[in-house]
């Protein structure tokens, strides 16, 4: 019996999470339900679609920030995936992202929600997981906390200027990184900019 790879278990998984989120939406519109009547009847969508979708329930929408909008100012400036990744917490499908297989040796990615300088090109490492990964961040630009989401308590990052979701940040892995830390990020939350050069105020000598 020949198993699936794991790039096209991710795929799958994230389909039918998108999809069951569908389906689940559709089918409480026509005959509305108790939440624990829908868990029930469907224990497996709730967890996928979280994991793949969008939450509210993080922190972090409480948190105060620099940038300050709306969401109707969000939308504005932000098309509609952005505004669902970086605004609503969700996740991008793995292997698909701009900027999963980008390696350039110099430049700056910064938060697509605000341009504020996140990770320098030299952060970045090749992981396999389906999403840029980086083994740390431009010092005060990333922000983290708790989320509770799937049952279990992740380290979620977000923009230190804007609140704006970037994805999750993992240790301890194992990866050959000088922090062994995966800062798993979505390539939509994120632009690239080759010319910025972001000065490091710990190396530089008076």
């Amino acid at each position: 019996m020949r198993f699936p790879t794991f790039p096209t278990l991710l795929r799958t998984l994230y389909t039918f999470s998108n999809y069951s989120s569908r389906v689940s939406t559709q089918y409480k519109a026509l005959q509305p339900l108790t939440r624990g009547t829908v868990l029930k009847s469907m224990p497996t969508i709730p967890f996928l679609s979280s994991f793949f979708g969008t939450s509210s329930s993080s922190s972090s929408s409480n948190m105060s920030h620099p940038v300050q909008k709306t969401d109707d100012e969000w939308r504005a400036v932000l098309n509609k995936e952005q505004f669902r990744v970086l605004r609503q917490k969700g996740t991008e499908a793995p292997f698909v992202g701009k900027y999963d297989k980008h390696m350039p040796e110099e430049g700056v990615y910064t938060c697509a929600g605000c341009d504020a300088p996140l990770y320098k090109a030299n952060h970045k490492f090749k992981s396999g997981c389906g999403w840029p990964a980086y083994f740390d961040n431009i010092p005060g630009a990333v922000t983290r906390h708790e989320d509770r989401t799937l049952g279990m308590s992740r380290t979620e990052i977000v923009c230190s200027n804007c609140g704006g979701h970037l994805g999750h940040v993992f240790k301890g892995e194992g990866y050959a990184t000088p922090t062994d830390e995966r800062h798993c990020v979505n390539s939509i939350s994120m632009k690239f900019s080759p010319e910025d050069k972001v000065v490091d105020k710990t190396d530089s000598k008076v």
